[in-house]
């Protein structure tokens, strides 16, 4: 019989994950190499020397299949080389980064596209993020990576119903209203679609019914279950007055449902140790992304661990100690699945550490020099180099909006393998740039 997800596992798994963190307080910071000012520099040369490549192909590319094409395959050699010279992945990494990821995102960006020629690169972006957690599960449970079209379903759903919540034109009850609709509709009750946000999110959550069907996979609807209840709870950030316990329950919900839901639509038949797994990734990525958010987070007066530390003046070295404390306990916990090679596993490691120093490079106001000095240390390139090719690489004309466009400019057979995406026109005010939560 399937391991189900009901609420009585996820509150257990809630109270475990808060424990291991709470047990990451007040100690040293774990191991880990170190760069001297002259290997980062190498490293930035290699840098700028792919980003120059790029952007040097970007400007140049026509309109035409044929050198649109081979543009796309320049730029990939060029991030290949960047990869190998500058973050030192082997050839094997690289090539999963490559042929792999890279392909699950393109074919998720022109599906979502032509499901809805509104929605924004952010959003796509955030769906795309979602999809490569899940891919990056799939060899961790002995699937093969593939981009199927319950994952798609499920990872586009955030742009519309995570973000719906966030959304500042909404009144509270409208939100509460609209979730309660679409809780229903997760729970298989026949409701009828009343505007094309629902129509656009029903036709999602059929993506999952279509290759799970929810007699056969009950826990399915479980983890999809639990992840509504969690961004419903979530709103509670919104008003500022969570205690310190109440807002780290909320992040762990949140984050642990929404990589559990990943992890049962790669392999649904979970054991017990891929479960907790599946759940503490997700709550390493979701406390990741409240120290990525805390400038937004402190504009739109959202509570976090980080944001409400920040509000009151706490200087935030040891909460970003205590994360990468708590990233290797939960790489312990990947350690022990016995499937996923260990370049993988390496490769996730070090994407965990390098999200958590880009958002101390970014918020560096909110630490001590010394820690800066020291995290910098552990960075292959200095903080401040992070800083500057961020802004040349963001913004309205940046370049990652000019690549983003590239990719997407593809053809139909890219995406042959995905059910037809029906084209939502009339979504208006549902497909306005996406804020990421």
């Amino acid at each position: 019989m399937a391991r189900r997800f009901e609420w009585d596992w996820v509150e257990a798994e809630v109270e475990r994950t808060s424990a291991e963190w709470t047990a990451c307080a007040a100690r040293q910071a774990p191991e880990a190499r170190r760069y001297s000012a002259s290997e980062q520099r190498e490293r930035e040369r290699s840098y700028d020397q792919a980003l120059e490549a790029v952007e040097r192909e970007a400007k140049r590319v026509r309109r035409s299949r044929r050198a649109r094409d081979g543009a796309q395959e320049r730029i990939v050699a060029a991030f290949a080389r960047f990869s190998a010279e500058a973050l030192g992945l082997g050839e094997n990494a690289i090539s999963l980064l490559t042929d792999d990821f890279l392909p699950v995102g393109t074919q998720l960006a022109r599906w979502a596209r032509a499901f809805d020629p509104g929605l924004a690169m952010d959003g796509i972006v955030q769906a795309c993020r979602n999809a490569w957690t899940a891919c990056g599960l799939q060899p961790l449970l002995g699937e093969p990576i593939r981009l199927t079209p319950a994952i798609l379903g499920y990872s586009l759903l955030y742009p519309y119903s995570d973000n719906h919540l966030d959304r500042v034109d909404r009144s509270p009850e409208e939100k509460l209203a609209a979730s309660r609709r679409f809780r229903e509709r997760l729970r298989g009750t026949s409701v009828s679609a009343e505007n094309a946000w629902e129509r656009a999110v029903w036709d999602l959550v059929g993506l999952v019914e279509g290759q799970y069907p929810r007699e056969q996979y009950p826990q399915i609807f479980d983890c999809l279950l639990a992840i509504h209840r969690g961004q419903e709870e979530s709103l509670r950030q919104l008003r500022g007055n969570c205690s310190g316990a109440e807002l780290l329950r909320l992040s762990c919900t949140k984050g642990g449902t929404s990589v559990l839901a990943d992890a049962c639509l790669a392999q649904p038949d979970l054991t017990e140790a891929e479960s907790r797994f599946g759940f503490a990734w997700g709550v390493l990525l979701q406390l990741g992304d409240d120290l990525q958010d805390i400038e937004e987070d402190l504009r739109r007066g959202s509570s976090t661990l980080f944001s409400t530390a920040a509000r009151q003046g706490e200087c935030l070295d040891a909460r970003v100690i205590q994360l990468l404390q708590f990233a290797e306990r939960v790489g312990a916990q990947m350690e022990t699945l016995p499937r996923g090679d260990a370049m993988l596993k390496d490769l996730l490691r070090m994407s965990w550490r390098s999200l958590i120093l880009m958002a101390v490079a970014q918020s560096h106001p909110h630490f001590s020099p010394g820690f800066l000095a020291e995290a910098e240390s552990w960075s292959p390139f200095r903080f401040s180099f992070l800083r500057e090719r961020r802004k040349r690489l963001t913004g309205r004309q940046g370049l990652y909006t000019t690549l983003f466009e590239l990719f997407l400019a593809g053809e139909d057979e890219v995406t042959a393998s995905l059910p037809a995406a029906r084209a939502r026109l009339e979504l208006g005010t549902c497909s306005a740039p996406a804020q990421v939560a």
